[in-house]
């Protein structure tokens, strides 16, 4: 699991490989992400936006831009997690995504950027 801090927010990242939803003869290679936010901080965030890098060693870099995660804006209190599942598919074997999520402080009102770990795509028999 890759974790980083950033602001006093705390994101855990877990990938897995999704046999089921892959079709290896056809070069597509589904994924699936699993990410825990947590609030270190000791007052209330909201998570408002996420900004991906999606890396597929085959294909174009995607940027993907856009409000909350998976529908959703969660409000975070000082220690609450908020967990997610998400996927992405690549055309090659191996690939990564990085980016940051901005969120607000409920406080005060500021803007500020949470960064994610950058986490590998990688088809398990690949890397034998």
């Amino acid at each position: 699991m890759n974790t980083l801090t950033t602001s006093g927010v705390q994101i855990s990242i877990k990938t897995s490989f999704r046999t089921d939803l892959s079709e290896v003869l056809e070069s597509r290679y589904f994924f699936n992400y699993r990410v825990e936010i947590q609030n270190t901080n000791s007052f209330v965030v909201q998570l408002q936006s996420r900004d991906w890098y999606i890396f597929d060693s085959l294909g174009e870099a995607k940027y993907v831009s856009g409000s909350g995660v998976v529908g959703e804006q969660p409000i975070l209190k000082s220690g609450e997690t908020f967990v997610y599942s998400s996927g992405c598919e690549l055309s090659a074997e191996i690939g990564m995504m990085k980016g940051f999520y901005t969120f607000i402080n409920m406080q005060d009102g500021e803007l500020f950027e949470v960064t994610v770990p950058t986490f590998k795509l990688e088809y398990p028999p690949k890397l034998n």
